[in-house]
C-alpha cells in the first residue's frame, strides 16, 4: 500500500492506493485560515500536523490492515509558503501563505532585480517566498535574525514525519530562490534576500527518497518500520503526476476558482515577460508551465450571487449546443489577473450591453470570457516555445458541457474527459511515494486516466470565436487606461 498527504490550504486529504494504483480510501482533517489584516494569510503549522493527524486516524479507522502495509508515503502541498523555524525547529511565527498579499513592494523591488526573473525563470509575485522573507526582513527583524530555517508547508510536514530539512524541485521551484534550469539554490538570489544555502533544506527530485517515517510515528499509526517518504511534489505538479501529465507536449486545463493550463516539458522554457509559471516537474530533467487566471468558476459565482441563480442553472440555460458570441464581452478580472499581464489592479467589465442583453447572454459572455482567458495561456506558452494538441479537462467547471466546447472552440483544441475518479494531489503524491519506494520507472506509473469522451473545437464557430478573442483583447488596455 501507498500514501498520499496532500496539505491544502482548507484541510489535509489522505489518500490510500494499492500497488495496482486502485484508490482504496481517504479521509480527510480539517483548517482554517487566519487573516489578522487585509491582505495576510496564514496558518499555525501545528494546524497542518492536527489535520495530518486526524486524517491518517480516519485512514485507520476504515482501512487498518491496509494502512499497516504502507511502504511509501508521499508528500503534497501549497506552494510559496513561508515556514520559519529556530535552531531548534521551532515554529518563529505564522506561516505567511501562498495568497497573501503583504509583500507587494518587497516583490517589485526584486523583480527589478534582473538576476531573479534571469535565474527563476519566473517574475517575482508577492505570492512566492523570496518577497515574504524580504517582508519579515523589514518589519520583523527580530523574528528574520532567529531564522535558521526555511521550510515550504508540505516539507514541514516532511520534518514532523522524519526529522530530515529537505525539500524537492517542483516546490522550491516557486521560491524564487532555485535557479530553474540549474535546479539548484542560487546564492545570490538568497545573498540578495539577506539568506543563505545553509537555512534551506537539501534538494531532492520529487521522485526520489527523502526520509523515512519516524518509529514513533509509525508504531502509532500500526505501520512497520522502514516507511519510505517521497520527495513528493507541490500541488500542480502533484495533481500532473495524478493526471499523467508528465511527457512532453501533455496539458491539463483546470476550471476551479481559479484557472489554470499546465503543460509538461522535457525542456526548460521560461517566459516571465507573460507572466507564465516555469517550474520544475516532480520527475528528474523535467520541467513545466503554467497559465494561470485568478477567477475561472469564480466569476460564474460571482454572476449566480447577482443574479440569484446557480451556476448549474445558468448554464443549463445555454442548452447544449454553442452558441455565436453575441457581441457582449466579458473581462474575468474580478481579482486582477496573473497571465499574460501580472496586474493586480485590473479589474473586469461587461462591454457591449444592449437592451436584448438577456441574463442567458451575459452568462455565455461569462464563460466565453474565462475561455478567452485561458487563450491568453496558450499564447503564452506558445511565446515560450510550447505547442499543444490537446488537452485534459478537471476542476468543477468542466461538468459544464456548455464550457468545455467553449473552451475547446477558443483554444481549437480537442478537449478530453476523464473517466470518473480520483486524479487529484493525493493521488499524484501517493503515486510518488509508490515510485520512491519500489524505484519503478516513473513513466510506466504515471499514466493517464480513460478518456470518457473528447470535446472537438466547433469549426463552424471558428471565424466568429476568433472575431470575439480579439475584441476581448482590445479590452485590457482599455479599461486599464480608463481606470488609471
Amino acid at each position: 500500500m501507498y500514501l498520499g498527504i496532500d496539505l491544502g490550504t482548507s484541510g489535509v486529504k489522505a489518500l490510500l492506493i494499492d500497488g495496482g494504483q486502485r484508490v482504496i480510501g481517504s479521509a480527510s482533517g480539517a483548517m482554517d485560515v487566519s487573516r489578522p489584516h487585509p491582505g495576510w494569510s496564514e496558518q499555525d503549522p501545528a494546524h497542518w500536523i492536527r489535520a495530518t493527524e486526524e486524517a491518517i486516524a480516519g485512514l485507520k479507522a476504515a482501512h487498518p490492515k491496509e494502512l499497516a502495509a504502507v511502504k511509501g508515503i508521499g508528500l503534497s502541498g501549497h506552494m510559496h509558503g513561508a515556514t520559519l523555524l529556530d535552531d531548534n525547529d521551532k515554529v518563529l511565527r505564522p506561516c505567511i501563505l501562498w495568497n497573501d498579499t503583504r509583500s507587494h513592494k518587497q516583490a517589485l523591488a526584486l523583480d527589478a532585480d534582473p538576476q531573479f526573473r534571469a535565474l527563476t525563470g519566473n517574475i517575482v509575485f508577492p505570492g512566492f517566498t523570496a518577497p515574504k522573507l524580504a517582508w519579515v526582513a523589514e518589519n520583523e527583524p527580530e523574528t528574520f535574525e532567529k531564522v535558521d530555517w526555511v521550510l515550504l508547508p508540505k516539507d514541514y510536514l516532511r520534518l514532523w514525519l522524519t526529522g530530515e530539512h529537505i525539500s524537492e524541485m517542483s516546490d522550491s521551484a516557486g521560491t524564487s530562490w532555485l535557479d530553474t534550469g540549474k535546479r539548484a539554490w542560487s546564492e545570490s538570489l538568497l545573498d540578495a534576500t539577506g539568506l543563505t544555502e545553509s537555512q534551506m533544506p537539501s534538494l531532492i527530485e520529487g521522485t526520489e527518497q527523502g526520509g523515512t517515517l519516524k518509529a514513533d510515528l509509525a508504531a502509532k499509526w500500526g505501520m512497520g518500520a522502514g516507511v519510505v517518504v517521497a520527495g513528493g511534489a507541490g500541488d500542480n505538479a502533484a495533481s500532473a503526476c495524478g493526471m499523467g501529465t508528465v511527457g512532453e507536449g501533455h496539458a491539463f486545463v483546470s476550471l476551479g476558482t481559479s484557472g489554470v493550463l499546465f503543460a509538461a516539458n522535457t525542456s526548460y522554457l521560461p517566459n516571465p515577460a507573460s507572466a507564465v509559471h516555469a517550474f520544475c516537474h516532480a520527475l528528474p530533467n523535467t520541467w513545466h508551465q503554467m497559465g494561470v487566471i485568478l477567477s475561472a468558476t469564480d466569476a460564474l459565482n460571482w454572476h449566480s450571487e447577482i443574479t440569484g441563480k446557480s451556476a448549474a442553472d445558468l448554464t443549463a440555460e445555454l442548452g447544449d449546443n454553442l452558441h455565436a458570441p453575441s457581441g457582449v464581452t466579458f473581462l474575468p478580472y474580478l481579482s486582477g489577473e496573473r497571465t499574460p499581464y501580472n496586474d493586480a489592479a485590473i479589474r473586469g467589465v461587461f462591454a457591449g450591453l444592449a437592451h436584448e442583453s438577456s441574463r442567458v447572454v451575459l452568462t455565455q459572455a461569462v464563460v466565453e470570457g474565462v475561455s478567452f482567458a485561458l487563450r491568453d495561456s496558450l499564447e503564452a506558452l506558445r511565446v515560450a516555445g510550447t505547442t499543444l494538441s490537446r488537452v485534459t479537462a478537471i476542476g468543477g467547471g468542466s461538468r459544464s458541457r456548455y464550457w468545455l466546447k467553449s473552451i475547446a472552440t477558443a483554444l481549437n483544441l480537442p478537449v478530453d474527459v476523464p473517466a470518473d475518479g480520483d486524479f487529484g494531489a493525493a493521488f499524484g503524491a501517493a503515486r510518488l511515494g509508490l515510485v520512491a519506494a519500489t524505484k519503478a520507472d516513473p513513466l510506466t506509473v504515471f499514466t493517464a486516466p480513460a478518456t470518457a469522451e473528447t470535446i472537438e473545437p466547433d469549426t463552424a464557430l471558428h471565424g466568429a470565436y476568433a472575431d470575439a478573442y480579439q475584441r476581448y483583447r482590445r479590452l485590457y488596455p482599455a479599461v486599464k487606461s480608463a481606470m488609471f
